[in-house]
């Protein structure tokens, strides 16, 4: 596969984040996920999962597929926001190649920031680093996520971030499959 195929996407982890600042009261790091941190990240896709969509996921479903992102770079990273030694906010990015541009889309998915710490900028600065990070490696070009049509709050928070509405509706056709082990 030519270099440019892939310089858009993370060896293993995101360059180091240095930006420290506070939440209720606590001291707030950002840093790339672990393997130890797969059931915070499966528990908070599941909260997730019920809050916006309503919806009952798997957890062992959701925690083979947080682990297979954790075991395998090429399919994405997660960045955490941790107050306290707690994981307190998170977003996944994965990548979708895109022939026209040449270079990789990184997709911002299963965002999620507990309750008690929303609306503090636990997601802006999430973000922020996702954007950073992108905008280093030259093989990205451009940041896409996408949200329920209901969930107002989350396009106004990402419109003040900068993003727009794109022109596309998305489809799809999901197949069920048996639950497959990450290893």
């Amino acid at each position: 596969m030519p270099a440019a195929a892939v310089e858009g996407r993370p060896k293993n982890t995101l360059p180091r984040i240095t930006n420290l600042s506070c939440v209720n009261g606590r001291e707030m790091r950002l840093r790339p996920a672990a393997p130890d941190d797969a059931a915070a990240i499966a528990a908070h896709n599941i909260a997730m999962a019920m809050e916006t969509e309503g919806l009952a996921l798997d957890p062992v479903t959701v925690r083979a597929g947080v682990e297979a992102v954790l075991a395998g770079p090429r399919r994405g990273f997660y960045l955490l926001a941790e107050a306290g030694g707690e994981v307190v906010g998170q977003a996944m990015v994965t990548y979708e190649w895109s022939d026209w541009r040449n270079g990789d889309f990184w997709w911002v998915q299963s965002v999620y920031v507990a309750p008690a710490f929303r609306r503090q900028g636990v997601f802006t600065r999430i973000f922020a680093a996702v954007e950073a990070a992108a905008r280093e490696r030259p093989g990205v070009v451009g940041l896409r996520l996408y949200v329920e049509k209901e969930n107002t709050a989350a396009q106004e928070t990402y419109r003040r971030l900068g993003m727009v509405r794109s022109g596309y509706a998305m489809f799809e056709l999901a197949f069920a499959r048996p639950v497959l082990s990450s290893r």
